[in-house]
């Protein structure tokens, strides 16, 4: 058994353990928290793949704005925690075996694969063929994923606005 072995057994201990962990809390923040945890974790993984490009955007975009952005979400939206009864024991019973049956499936999927030989020249610069491949093939899907997410981010400063001066004009 290998210390690389064991690194990615505890990394992915620690995702699945995140990922249960939100799917079980009851409060939102927490369950941000969790996520957190789940996606430095992935991070975790791809640096063990020699992606270190991927894995620092892991962690920027998704641990950093993502969460900050769901945060926001949070804040800007009024809800109630107990408005939603609490879940029964056979509800609790069927998320467990739907979990042990998923990661079941993909247990036996992983473990039935088989690996030819490995590409030796994968990792090498792989942070300037990935800036090659965005900013001269993939130039135009880029940007338009950028205005989406700007046009997003914009209606949802509308609409979070907007439901403010409704309040303040029934007041």
């Amino acid at each position: 058994m290998s210390g690389e072995f064991l690194i990615f057994m505890l990394l992915a201990l620690i995702a699945i353990v995140g990922g249960v962990m939100m799917l079980n809390l009851t409060k939102v923040v927490h369950m941000v928290v969790a996520l957190v945890f789940t996606f430095i974790s992935v991070a975790g993984v791809y640096v063990m793949l020699s992606a270190e490009f991927i894995a620092v955007v892991q962690i920027l975009i998704y641990s950093g704005a993502i969460t900050i952005m769901m945060l926001f979400g949070i804040m800007l939206t009024r809800h109630n925690d107990n408005s939603e009864p609490k879940a029964g024991r056979i509800r609790k019973i069927l998320i467990f075996l739907s979990i042990l049956g998923f990661g079941l499936v993909f247990y036996l999927g992983i473990y039935n694969v088989e690996f030819t030989q490995e590409a030796t020249t994968l990792h090498e610069n792989n942070t300037e063929q990935i800036g090659l491949a965005i900013y001269s093939k993939y130039v135009i899907p880029f940007e338009l994923t950028s205005v989406i997410l700007l046009v997003a981010l914009i209606g949802a400063i509308i609409l979070a606005k907007r439901d403010d001066l409704e309040e303040a004009d029934k007041e």
